[in-house]
């Protein structure tokens, strides 16, 4: 199978012609700093040499325990917040029918996602939903007390067993966490869960390839085994002895980088395909995680086009020009609908009559582009034959290399998250939690000032 290619044509007339090439040492030093783990974060590296790591019997393991929630739940809920779900997420919806709920025909489970707000209405529906239902759940949490993913398990957990007895809850509850520690290994242990590993030196953000996102994926019924292949091949298709000038991860990095140091500080992602919303997701935390530190770092933003076209179309083609793109371009689409002709055609239409909806899909996409490089804004074009398993590992592995050859380049620990502790710190203080009476003190004379 052909791999996913990046274009970069649209992008590199924004730069002086040396601007890229000039990046090639600084590129092969990052790789190199990856390779070796020379560089800053390097005890998170396990990602780097993951697909072609992972075995046929792990893959069997992960598709048993999925089966066992297939035949027993009418709905799984995966519980954990931000790399914990993120992934999962962004390939179940891209491989999903998009009227899935609509359409539950008793083959698969319905999978919902809880432990990624504390929104109490959110909750409470969930909950409410799940009243007449077999449910399962997979909690998903190295620390077992993130308190967004925390407080949905606890909610959960009491739920599965009310309703469904200790028994065929500690059958249909599945913890995906640390090896040793933590509150959901205490619990795993005590309650007797199938449980699966989150490796120590993985990150959430990187870590869709892992249990974490392979199982829920399975659950959904989808192909883990293929996506694993696809990202497998992506890491040979980016290793370190690849010309820069044929290695999609390397050029991507560099020229995004490039783009930065001109002045680009925002990047867009863009899709044309709706159920790609939530790879956007992911990817943004993978980026802004990853590269926003020291007062540096490109924003990540996303869209969803031609949707967005009509709400932020305006800013992106005339706003400062401060912006670059990356799109996501599906070469084939996975059904066949043609639009029909009108007699009366009031809607003037009838000029696309016989055409494939697709094919009208693709010009808006190839006019958008026209128009925004014509505005003053840099594309990239990463070109996708297919929405499979296969391909989507290869977008999620060549995303991930990039990160951590892009986040070398700008100089930051690409694998830390020390700000998203700020916020936590805040919350605990003025919810009263012990052992933040210091700080609850300091919070609340702010407040009042």
């Amino acid at each position: 199978m052909e791999n996913i290619k990046l274009d970069i044509t649209k992008a590199v007339q924004f730069l002086n012609a040396e601007t890229l090439a000039a990046y090639e040492p600084q590129v092969k030093a990052a790789q190199e700093a990856l390779e070796n783990g020379t560089c800053p974060g390097n005890d998170f590296l396990g990602w780097l040499h993951l697909p072609s790591s992972i075995s046929r019997e792990f893959i069997a393991e992960l598709n048993a325990t999925a089966q066992v929630l297939r035949e027993n739940c009418e709905a799984v809920v995966v519980a954990g917040i931000g790399g914990s779900y993120l992934g999962a997420r962004a390939v179940i919806e891209a491989l999903s029918n998009s009227f899935q709920w609509l359409l539950a025909d008793g083959k698969h489970p319905v999978i919902l996602f809880a432990g990624n707000n504390i929104g109490e209405d959110y909750l409470a529906e969930l909950c409410d939903y799940l009243k007449d239902k077999k449910f399962g759940v997979i909690n998903i949490s190295k620390s077992g007390t993130t308190t967004e993913t925390a407080l949905a398990f606890r909610l959960l957990k009491k739920q599965c067993e009310d309703q469904r007895g200790k028994e065929m809850a500690r059958k249909v509850i599945v913890a995906v966490t640390d090896a040793k520690k933590g509150a959901a290994r205490t619990t795993a242990d005590k309650e007797g869960y199938k449980s699966f590993i989150i490796p120590d030196n993985v990150g959430g953000r990187f870590s869709v390839l892992t249990p974490v996102g392979l199982l829920p994926i399975a659950v959904a019924g989808f192909d883990i085994e293929q996506l694993v292949a696809g990202a497998a091949d992506m890491e040979k298709a980016t290793a370190p002895e690849v010309p820069f000038a044929e290695n999609p991860s390397a050029l991507y990095a560099a020229c995004r980088n490039a783009l930065y140091h001109e002045g680009k500080k925002i990047e867009i992602l863009v899709n044309y395909q709706p159920k790609l919303h939530y790879m956007n997701e992911w990817w943004k935390q993978l980026y802004g995680e990853s590269e926003g530190k020291e007062n540096k770092g490109i924003f990540p933003a996303a869209v969803d086009f031609t949707t967005d076209l009509h709400s932020m179309g305006q800013w992106i083609q005339e706003g400062e020009r401060t912006i670059f793109e990356t799109v996501i371009s599906i070469e084939e689409s996975n059904h066949t609908l043609l639009f029909p002709s009108d007699e009366e055609n009031l809607d003037g239409l009838n000029f696309l009559a016989g055409k494939r909806i697709d094919e009208v899909n693709k010009m808006a996409e190839l006019g958008t582009l026209l128009a925004h490089v014509d505005g003053g804004v840099p594309n990239m074009r990463l070109v996708i034959p297919k929405l499979n398993e296969y391909y989507l590992g290869q977008i999620i592995y060549f995303f991930e290399k990039a990160c951590g050859i892009s986040g070398n380049l700008l100089g930051v620990n690409t694998f830390n998250q020390p700000g998203v502790e700020a916020y936590k710190k805040n919350m605990f203080a003025l919810l009263n939690k012990p052992g933040y009476e210091k700080e609850s003190e300091a919070i609340r004379a702010k407040l009042n000032k």
